[in-house]
């Protein structure tokens, strides 16, 4: 590209539509391109190429096209893709999507600039993920264990309360052999100004804002900066994560305004839809973003990522929940059945999964015992919710005392097990705890998952504790 090309300001607007900036007879321009527009009224706007061809490029402008004077819009190419400035210094701070402060204090000052459009970890760098991390909340540790450089989404509805869950999890996230908490790297798109406001203010009165990122678009920012905050907020982890050594967990929420924001802007562009009108581009998009979590070989820095997905409609089949299943290693889902019971967290169980907790649980992880409880608990909560719908039709009195005692069961496993005080976080022993002493309202003849050894070990001494507590 001619060196000179970046200096020099264009005034061949031939049209502006749906945020879009059309310029023509502009050669090498390459996709991507960060570009500075000056309107009539010598404002600056930010936009970047999204589309060329030997005769148009397009330009998503960021502040919009509304009320631009195409005869008197300058527009120059910048040569270089959105970078965002990186140092330790970001820590504490909040962002938008392009990397701008959004907390009154002066930008990131720093010679390392990093191009936001990164790339998924190469597999043949990968390292496996491994090592539990405990969230303090029973219902994931216990039953759906995080691991380390795993990606786990949290699939809720409209309502429910998976804010809370987030901000919970960044009070409470560690690994058990380590002293040091996660570094958190918290991306929030398209979020309301009240929601904004409870991440910001939950983590300034909780003492962990020192040691959290935070990026926020709310939801009546730009569209094009909602698509760019993802990537800015996964570049700043990748920072922290492998040039400065550290544990990162990066929370996104919410994808399902990402993947809306991604389907207006492919509209404007003309893009072919797929189902329900998202681009067919919407897997690889949504990969490109997911698969930058993980462990490189020979690296002490890992990045885990939790993404929410609201489902619309609390269609776990629709598009966004259907595809980000495909990519990542499993999914937390939330109950609103068990939230109007005024549980919490309200997950729910049967559909929940960590296709990664074998391998971060355990005798060198957590207990030996942990798989094997799990594997029990959800068998006889299964078993359970089938003579729960069996009573539903028959009444609970006519069923027999093996299903009375599975009944039981069911209600201790909600209201103990699933339920805990917000701010109470539990350790994973506790929860195994608990669990056994859950198991041992049902006959041991009844626990088919776990060992003979096991039994003796943990069944009577806790049925014991139970009955005196009764």
């Amino acid at each position: 590209m001619n060196s000179n090309l970046k200096q020099m300001e264009y005034r061949q607007a031939s049209a502006a539509r749906s945020g879009l900036l059309f310029m023509k007879n502009i050669p090498g321009i390459a996709y991507g391109d960060q570009v500075i527009i000056t309107d009539h009224a010598n404002n600056q706007r930010h936009g970047q190429v999204v589309q060329t061809s030997d005769d148009v490029i397009m330009v998503q402008v960021i502040e919009g096209t509304e009320d631009m004077d195409l005869e008197r819009t300058w527009v120059r190419f910048l040569d270089q893709p959105f970078e965002v400035a990186l140092s330790t210094d970001v820590l504490g701070r909040i962002f938008n999507g392009m990397g701008q402060p959004k907390d009154d204090r002066p930008p990131i000052v720093s010679m390392i600039k990093q191009n936001v459009n990164g790339h998924a970890v190469n597999p043949a760098a990968r390292a496996y993920p491994k090592e539990f991390i405990q969230t303090g909340i029973t219902a994931i540790d216990g039953l759906n264990s995080l691991v380390r450089g795993q990606k786990l989404p949290i699939f809720s509805g409209s309502g429910l309360p998976h804010n809370r869950i987030l901000a919970q999890i960044v009070r409470q996230a560690k690994l058990l052999d380590e002293e040091s908490n996660f570094a958190i790297v918290f991306a929030a798109m398209g979020v309301s100004y009240s929601d904004a406001l409870f991440f910001r203010n939950n983590f300034e009165q909780d003492g962990v804002l020192s040691n959290v990122v935070m990026f926020i678009n709310q939801a009546d920012d730009p569209t094009l900066e909602r698509l760019l905050l993802p990537r800015t907020a996964l570049t700043t982890a990748e920072y922290l994560a492998f040039e400065e050594n550290r544990h990162v967990l990066v929370l996104l929420s919410d994808m399902t305004n990402y993947a809306e924001a991604l389907r207006e802007v492919s509209t404007a562009k003309g893009d072919v839809p797929a189902r329900k009108g998202y681009p067919g581009y919407l897997y690889s998009d949504l990969a490109g973003i997911y698969e930058r979590a993980g462990r490189i070989k020979n690296r002490h820095g890992s990045i885990t990522m939790i993404p929410v997905v609201t489902m619309p409609s609390d269609d776990i089949t629709h598009p966004i929940p259907d595809l980000t299943g495909y990519i990542t290693e499993g999914q937390i889902v939330l109950s609103r059945e068990l939230y109007a019971q005024n549980i919490y967290p309200p997950i729910n169980i049967s559909p929940s999964l960590s296709r990664l907790m074998k391998d971060g649980v355990g005798k060198n992880d957590t207990r030996d015992d942990h798989l094997r409880l799990a594997n029990q608990l959800y068998a006889s909560y299964a078993k359970a919710l089938e003579v729960r719908n069996l009573a539903s039709i028959i009444g609970a009195d006519d069923l027999p005392e093996a299903d009375q005692d599975y009944l039981k069961f069911a209600q201790e496993f909600e209201q103990q097990y699933i339920n805990q005080e917000e701010n109470q976080p539990r350790s994973i022993f506790e929860s195994l705890n608990i669990a056994w002493a859950l198991l041992s309202l049902l006959p041991a003849s009844a626990l088919s998952r776990v060992s003979e050894t096991d039994i003796a070990k943990y069944y009577h001494q806790q049925k014991t504790d139970a009955v005196k507590e009764d």
